[in-house]
């Protein structure tokens, strides 16, 4: 059995990168002769190679992370344990890390993957198994394993977000925007379907409305928006309560990762009738079609038009 359990484990920060790869491999079990046949290779996958010669007490986490991989996973055991120190490596390495695992499981060989990385974990594994607490929970095939993790201890109250009293950006000007209810549930999964319901009133006659949502970036760079006159004319609303826009969407697109909400209702292309920028933090997990190592680019975002129907036009 080999283990990566813990970044560091097995090293001594006065040693080399070198000597550590003799000193580690002989804990998990190596013989001298058998690391000097597999030294190259080791050297090679950990691309630590310039630093070498240098103790790893001046290694960063992610230096010590690959070094600590390629020694573990050149070991050839029967049980490979892996635990979440993979996330302290860059996506390149990671990936590569994956790969390796992936042959190594491909030789008949058992790999023990522990990570809350859930898009990692349906790509690399068959079978899940969840633990809560130290108790199993439930043990099968990973997609439905994965599945009722995300929707176990779900805060129902989550799948609303009230915004009435929440402060704006600038007063309201004849529309006021009262709450968003995740109507497909919580939390909001990538590729799955989503349906969001915008609650609002409308307290004096308003001109060429439109209502829309965005997902940004947590530091405000806007990635998606979906706004109804993208789909449909504009409308003018008189003074009306208990009024609400839904939005569908077949295949949500954001990959998985946390986002702030923008929710906003404007006349025209750009006189701002109520807007609430970063009014929540929402989570988007990996759906049943993720790719494994699904990559969040930023960039502008796109604009589409979504499947839109209200009780208010």
């Amino acid at each position: 059995m080999g283990g990566l359990l813990e970044v560091g484990t097995g090293f001594h920060p006065e040693l080399t990168g070198r000597e550590n790869i003799y000193l580690n491999g002989g804990i998990l079990g190596m013989g001298k002769r058998e690391i000097s046949r597999k030294f190259d290779e080791i050297v090679a996958f950990s691309e630590v190679e310039p630093f070498l010669d240098t103790p790893v007490k001046r290694y960063s986490s992610g230096m010590h992370v690959r070094l600590a991989f390629a020694v573990a996973s050149h070991l050839e055991p029967e049980i490979l344990l892996v635990d979440e120190v993979l996330a302290v490596g860059d996506t390149k390495f990671q990936k590569k890390c994956l790969g390796r695992m992936n042959t190594v499981a491909g030789h008949g060989r058992t790999v023990l993957f522990v990570s809350h990385n859930l898009g990692a974990v349906t790509g690399l594994c068959q079978t899940g198994v969840w633990l809560d607490s130290g108790s199993l929970r439930f043990q099968g095939p990973v997609r439905e394993a994965v599945d009722l993790y995300l929707k176990d201890g779900v805060d129902r109250a989550g799948a609303t977000i009230d915004l009435a009293i929440t402060p704006r950006n600038f007063p309201a000007r004849g529309l006021h925007i009262l709450g968003v209810e995740w109507r497909s549930g919580v939390p909001l999964q990538h590729g799955e379907p989503l349906s969001v319901r915008i609650h609002f009133d409308v307290q004096s006659p308003v001109e060429d409305v439109s209502l829309g949502i965005g997902f940004s970036t947590p530091e405000g760079t806007r990635l998606l928006s979906y706004d109804t006159d993208l789909a449909a004319p504009r409308h003018a609303l008189s003074a009306r309560r208990e009024l609400y826009a839904d939005l569908h969407v077949q295949a949500l697109p954001l990959a998985p990762g946390l986002y702030a909400l923008d929710v906003g209702a404007r006349s025209g292309d750009a006189y701002g009738l109520d807007y609430l920028a970063a009014c929540a933090l929402v989570e988007v997990c990996p759906g049943s079609t993720t790719p494994p190592m699904l990559t969040r680019f930023p960039g502008s975002g796109v604009r589409l038009p979504g499947d839109w129907s209200s009780n208010a036009f």
